[in-house]
């Protein structure tokens, strides 16, 4: 899953959002410089991620990427799985979109000091651009992948080559999402549920 997932499966209060995305950016090593509501969230965030990549929905939905692709496939769905819940948030959410982004933003610039280097760099683009709010437009997804690609340190051409099988099967990944997403649902409420 990709930043809006997490953020949203983490909503019940500001904190515990600032450590769902803070799961991207925060190593073992510096868990301890955070509250225990943010390391909770950093570790459940690994956890969602682990659940997502070996859930057979989204095995399926890899696999419909040739075998070279795979890799940069799960990439191109975790942005792609944000497009699919901004666009049916109302099925989701119980706020807008528009007010839970601004929220967000919001607990990103009050907690800007304690954010690492690298998401104190981000925070103000990801703020000033809305890139929560506009993963539902689809066009997004496409320019944000293209971006993610000249970030890695190699093989960006592999992940921007998914972008058309992403297109292709879209129909396909949209169903695969619709499965998979109330399930992982679940399993965070049973995992918080549990500590």
């Amino acid at each position: 899953m990709n930043f809006l997932a997490h953020v949203f499966l983490a909503r019940q209060d500001d904190e515990a959002m600032l450590g769902a995305l803070l799961g991207d950016f925060v190593g073992s090593a510096d868990l301890h410089r955070y509250s225990a509501t943010m390391q909770r969230e950093i570790l459940l965030h690994r956890k969602i991620d682990s659940y997502t990549d070996r859930h057979p929905e989204v095995v399926a939905a890899r696999a419909l990427f040739p075998e070279g692709r795979r890799r940069y496939a799960g990439i191109a769905l975790d942005v792609y799985f944000d497009h699919l819940l901004a666009r049916a948030w109302s099925m989701h959410g119980d706020v807008a979109l528009d007010a839970f982004t601004q929220r967000f933003y919001a607990t990103l610039r009050a907690h800007h000091a304690q954010l690492p280097e690298r998401l104190q760099q981000i925070a103000p683009h990801m703020a000033a651009h809305d890139w929560l709010g506009s993963y539902r437009q689809r066009d997004r997804i496409d320019r944000t992948l293209q971006g993610i690609a000249t970030r890695l340190s190699r093989n960006g051409d592999k992940l921007v080559a998914c972008l058309p099988l992403l297109r292709e099967h879209e129909a396909e990944i949209d169903a695969r999402f619709e499965a998979f997403f109330p399930e992982l649902q679940d399993y965070v409420a049973t995992t918080r549920a549990a500590g």
